[in-house]
């Protein structure tokens, strides 16, 4: 029997999509959080998730409400996951941190106390980062370059597991009789002297019951890919076609193989927003409406600094190489594409025409049934992409299907456009039919407790 996908949750409170949070009933107000990660949690813990995946950015500025608003403002990742560590019991719990400014000790101290108290559920997101505006936020003068970056976190893992393993199982004794708490000799040192850092150790919290908890590295560039496909445990990818995917996760086990690991070991992770609705009708709709309210520069919002230049029918016309004096590139947001004007948008403009078609039911004025598409369709959707699966139950099953049975990933890691309403859609309608097909585990089956056993991680990646 195929064995279930490894299936995860990409928390982002204000949605993944960024009109999302304009939905009627979404969430939208970061000071409330905790309400909505309550119910985040117990969602995914009802149908079965695997884990929830908090990942962080150090820094804001004004340009992130248009960009990427849930990034704007968001709880720390390891406040997050103790603060679910109390409402929940069986799902995993993994936080992420920027091994460029963190401290390894703290981390590790902070993980294994996770692991500690949710007895084995903590896993670790490593990330180098990608925003200059930290630098300055850590008191440094410019954001380290990519080879620094990963010479750094390299001996960040291994200062982990160093940690992690200054205890060994059977040290804690406590034989009260004898008067023996522990013993000595399974107490070790760290004794890391890297050229990037140091540590001594041990670790003064108790062994995590994982032993070593689960790393998780995402990331495109070779050391990035390297560092992924060698030491986590979880390699998560953003592969935007099937063939990209099969590819990219070729690749990454590849690498685990030249470097002596069992490529097995490594599980590849793809992202996925699900769009979930009762009909795939109904669920296009909803993709419509993302779309209509994606901001454009229009009003008041061209003038502003922060205001992305993509979002204008011109540069549309620029990506899709549109000659300069095409009056193609004065067209209205709100005017219908017509047949003409699609013959001239090119191989790119067709193939996005036709996704627009297949995500939200959109259509060339008189080219069948359906939506008109507008030249706002276009723009944002092209201003906007996102990993888009839209329609029922079984369209959304459908796909996580294709994609583990052509090898193109080992599990997904699912974001929510607008919470709490896709969430729920997700995991009160997709996840049964996932769990009908043997693709998600049902809530209480699981061949142990943790979060290794979860993700079916059979053995240590030597430090």
């Amino acid at each position: 029997m195929t064995e279930p996908l490894i299936i995860g949750a990409m928390v982002r409170t204000l949605g993944a999509y960024p009109s999302g949070w304009r939905q009627p009933g979404a969430h939208r107000d970061p000071a409330a959080d905790a309400d909505i990660l309550r119910h985040i949690a117990r969602e995914g813990e009802d149908a079965g998730l695997d884990y929830l995946f908090f990942g962080d950015w150090l820094a804001t500025g004004a340009d992130l409400e248009f960009r990427d608003p849930y990034l704007l403002a968001r709880i720390d990742p390891v406040s997050a996951v103790l603060f679910l560590a109390g409402v929940t019991s069986r799902i995993g719990l993994i936080a992420t941190v920027n091994t460029t400014y963190a401290d390894p000790y703290t981390t590790a101290r902070s993980l294994a106390s996770l692991d500690v108290l949710t007895r084995g559920r903590a896993g670790i997101n490593l990330v180098t980062g990608a925003e200059p505006r930290a630098a300055g936020n850590h008191g440094r003068d410019a954001h380290a370059d990519n080879e620094t970056r990963y010479d750094r976190a390299e001996e960040f893992v291994e200062a982990l597991r160093r940690l992690w393993d200054s205890w060994d199982e059977d040290a804690w004794i406590a034989d009260a009789e004898r008067g023996v708490l522990i013993d000595p000799d399974g107490l070790r040192a760290a004794d890391l002297h890297g050229t990037r850092g140091r540590v001594t150790g041990p670790l003064n919290v108790a062994r995590p019951p994982q032993g070593r908890i689960p790393i998780v590295h995402a990331g495109t560039s070779p050391r990035s890919r390297a560092l992924a496909a060698t030491e986590a445990d979880l390699a998560l990818t953003a592969a935007p076609t099937l063939a990209d995917a099969i590819a990219t996760r070729r690749l990454l086990r590849d690498i685990a193989a030249e470097a002596g690991r069992s490529p097995d070991a490594l599980k590849v992770i793809a992202p996925v927003l699900p769009v979930v609705a009762d009909t795939d009708a109904d669920a296009r709709r909803i993709v419509e409406r993302l779309l209509a309210l994606v901001p454009l520069a229009e009003g008041h919002q061209s003038s502003r600094t922060a205001f992305p230049a993509n979002r204008t029918v011109a540069a549309l016309a620029d990506a899709l190489e549109i000659p300069a004096n095409d009056p193609l590139r004065a067209a209205a947001f709100d005017a219908p594409v017509t047949a003409d004007e699609a013959r001239r948008l090119g191989e790119r403009g067709a193939a996005l025409i036709e996704r627009l078609a297949r995500i939200a039911g959109l259509r060339v004025t008189g080219a069948g049934d359906g939506d008109a598409l507008t030249w706002r369709h276009l723009v944002a959707a092209h201003a906007v992409p996102a990993a888009f699966v839209v329609g029922d139950a079984t369209t959304i099953a459908d796909h996580f299907e294709t994609w583990r049975d052509e090898g193109a990933a080992d599990g997904f890691n699912v974001l929510s456009a607008f919470q709490p309403a896709q969430f729920e859609a997700f995991t009160r309608s997709a996840a049964p039919e996932l769990r009908r097909r043997g693709l998600l585990r049902a809530p209480d089956e699981s061949e142990g407790t943790t979060l290794r056993d979860r993700l079916r991680i059979t053995s240590y990646v030597d430090a």
